[in-house]
């Protein structure tokens, strides 16, 4: 070091030295670079789920339920206390968490009394003190609120919806902040912890195995642990009048919840899941979770949901339908979308090894279902959707599911099926636990097969017209 730079060396330390003197003297002043975080991650369809600073490590939900009498109206009652791992992703004065139609009624952080807002399906924490860039920290949220059988941006029911015996709970895409304080977009993964209180012969069934169940009196606690990475709109915590059942599939535990009230045959499509296991994961690579199974509920509300660990159907359970399902748990849930418009991504997949499996059990083959699809005349509407960017209103219709899978076949038919699978297992195996795009899907199938694919890939997802051949 030269001589001249000394005595701006010593410049710099008495600076330093001035700070650190305020810092101490004024320990509540916040740090000039805490911010605001944003209302959201920024997601084109749903700009204000999700939030621009913490990342959510675990959740652990303490929930108390109760729900509607007998022949009374679908109201029930829920009393919360969430408690959540944070990592501050910058400087936080203050930051954003999802939570629509439930009142928090306290709020702190690392144990600190926190000023908080609500609104617009947004809670706002204020802490006591700024979180600095990386700083881990404890988040208690105490809420309540009456529950009801919320909609989404289509109309159709999901979240948490009170059903005559319980609650159907199914989130996709941004309704886990009906039930709890979440950051509810895909690319936040986190642990989940359930403590489930509800009347006792109630059944509680959530993500992951069974760690304990609890009768005090008249209510019963059903706590389950899912340690796997898993995005908000895969949590589950159904209550109902379900029987537990028991099995090993595939090496994998697999507890099934089917209500009481269904006929034997709603839950006849998973009475193959062990095989399903064995055939996915010669396809695809090792089951990702701790377990599985299904849940079969008697509310008809149409649907079936790939909720991590335990799949949710309503009504009944089909052969088809579970092994949708299933697939959904590696392509879709262990690795997800990076944004809702990716969505094709799990559907498009879970749709192709559906079809899979249908050949595999002998029903259609994969190519006789993308005969199917390609039979459709090209002035079809059916073709006018964009499949890798369908629109919010559009993410669930036909061209997504069948439109995918017939991309992925088209794409197997030209790689022929040793790169194929080669591709598909490499899919999983590189994003596990993680979400991607349909960019990430483009480049990582071009260094696969040794050529560029963008061609294909716009041809078969990004053009609104039936693809020549």
């Amino acid at each position: 070091m030269s001589r001249s730079s000394r005595p701006r060396r010593r410049a710099a330390v008495t600076a330093s030295l001035a700070g650190l003197l305020a810092a101490a003297l004024l320990p509540w002043a916040p740090a000039t670079a805490a911010a605001a975080g944003a209302a959201g991650v920024g997601d084109p369809y749903f700009p204000r789920a999700g939030n621009g600073g913490i990342d959510v490590l675990r959740y652990d939900l303490r929930l108390d339920y109760t729900p509607p009498a007998p022949g009374a109206r679908l109201v029930g009652r829920l009393l919360g206390d969430a408690r959540l791992a944070v990592r501050a992703t910058r400087a936080l004065g203050s930051f954003h968490l999802d939570l629509r139609g439930l009142r928090a009624t306290s709020v702190r952080v690392d144990g600190a009394l926190a000023s908080f807002r609500q609104g617009g399906g947004e809670l706002v924490v204020t802490p006591a003190r700024a979180l600095a860039a990386g700083q881990r920290s404890d988040v208690r949220v105490r809420y309540a609120g009456r529950t009801g059988r919320p909609t989404d941006s289509t109309g159709s029911l999901y979240g948490w919806v009170t059903t005559s015996d319980g609650a159907v709970v199914a989130n996709e895409p941004d309704g886990a902040s009906t039930w709890f304080p979440a950051n509810d977009h895909p690319t936040d993964k986190a642990g989940y912890r359930f403590a489930v209180t509800v009347p006792r012969g109630t059944v509680a069934v959530a993500n992951g195995l069974l760690a304990a169940r609890r009768t005090t009196g008249a209510r019963t606690t059903w706590v389950w642990d899912a340690p796997d990475p898993m995005a908000t709109y895969l949590a589950t915590a159904s209550v109902g009048d379900f029987e537990l059942r028991r099995s090993v599939g595939g090496g994998v535990p697999i507890i099934d919840a089917v209500d009481r009230d269904l006929p034997d045959a709603a839950d006849d499509g998973l009475a193959r899941t062990g095989e399903m296991l064995d055939y996915f994961s010669g396809l695809l690579g090792p089951y990702p979770f701790v377990a599985y199974g299904g849940i079969v509920d008697d509310d008809p509300l149409g649907y079936a949901l790939e909720t991590q660990t335990r799949s949710l159907f309503t009504g009944r359970a089909d052969e088809i339908t579970a092994a949708h399902e299933l697939a959904h748990q590696w392509l879709g849930n262990d690795v997800g979308p990076a944004r809702w418009s990716d969505i094709w991504l799990n559907e498009g997949w879970a749709t192709y090894l559906e079809w899979m499996w249908s050949g595999h059990a002998g029903g259609d083959t994969p190519q006789q279902l993308f005969d199917g699809v390609m039979a459709k005349p090209p002035t079809d509407p059916f073709w006018r959707v964009v499949v890798a960017d369908p629109g919010r209103d559009q993410m669930f219709s036909d061209p997504v599911y069948l439109r995918g899978g017939a991309a992925l076949h088209a794409l197997r038919l030209r790689l022929g099926d040793a790169t194929f699978w080669r591709l598909a297992r490499a899919w999983v195996s590189t994003y596990a636990g993680r979400t991607a795009s349909t960019a990430d899907l483009v480049r990582l199938a071009s260094d696969v097969a040794g050529e560029d694919l963008t061609g294909f890939f716009d041809t078969w997802v990004r053009q609104p017209v039936k693809p020549a051949s």
